[in-house]
């Protein structure tokens, strides 16, 4: 299916969404819809081991279309664009988020939602939806439980664009690299997942994601749950232990 505001493609188990509404990928309700069309499409793919975000152009995304916030549109469009995180959240694959040039408002939510970031060095990130009056609800969620209420307050009170060095240093961000290297460090990143078990995958970030929101006993129990009830029953846990025990390469069936 084509597709005006983003191109996909899946090659080799990773997934791949490319913003491309220039010059700044600003998200309207139509990219909005677009992406979750996609979302909704391959939610089910077992043979999916990774979901990239990146974008065309000198931007990942300067945020949502600030006209569409008002009148008769702003129902239509917080429903869509919270809809792209209910499905987000709902993936059992990891999710990167490949980064350069401005980040900001709901481009920044979307990046950062994802599992994990690579940032070019001259990515600006934040959230400076305060300045215009509003705040921003997903990130208002999502930054307290990766930075802290603290760090988390500052940001998104004042506004404040910090550089991905900054960003990386709270732990919003995994790696920066240089401006020209993004998509070959965003494939170095990637290339360790795309021979593991697209099922080994799922089960292991339902655990992470599953703790995350639990207190330690009932986190334990949840991934004890999880290991020995669903991933040791899986055929591709067993064949890659015993894989591993006889020295070859695991001969994956994503089941």
């Amino acid at each position: 299916m084509g597709y005006r505001h983003i191109e996909t493609e899946i090659i080799d188990g990773v997934g791949k969404i490319t913003l491309n509404r220039p010059p700044l990928n600003i998200m309207n309700i139509a990219m909005m819809e677009e992406i979750n069309s996609v979302l909704k499409e391959w939610k089910d793919k077992k043979d999916m081991k990774l979901l990239l975000f990146n974008a065309k152009g000198k931007a990942f995304s300067a945020g949502v279309d600030v006209g569409e916030h008002m009148g008769d549109l702003a129902p239509r469009m917080i429903e869509v664009f919270d809809g792209m995180f209910r499905l987000l959240n709902t993936y059992l694959i990891p999710t990167v988020a490949s980064v350069q040039g401005a980040c900001l408002g709901g481009g920044c939510e979307l990046s950062l939602f994802c599992d994990m970031v690579i940032a070019t060095e001259n990515a600006k990130i934040g959230q400076p939806e305060i300045q215009v009056g509003v705040f921003p609800p997903i990130a208002v969620y999502l930054f307290p439980r990766i930075i802290g209420r603290k760090a988390a307050t500052e940001l998104i009170l004042t506004g404040r664009i910090i550089t991905s060095q900054e960003a990386k240093e709270m732990g919003l961000v995994n790696r920066v690299v240089k401006d020209n290297e993004l998509e070959k460090e965003t494939e170095e990143f990637i290339k360790g997942i795309r021979g593991l078990s697209a099922e080994v995958l799922r089960w292991t970030k339902k655990a992470i994601v599953e703790n995350m929101e639990e207190d330690l006993e009932r986190g334990l129990s949840t991934i004890e749950d999880i290991y020995l009830n669903h991933l040791m029953k899986s055929h591709d846990a067993n064949e890659g232990l015993k894989a591993f025990l006889e020295k070859r390469r695991p001969q994956w069936k994503n089941e």
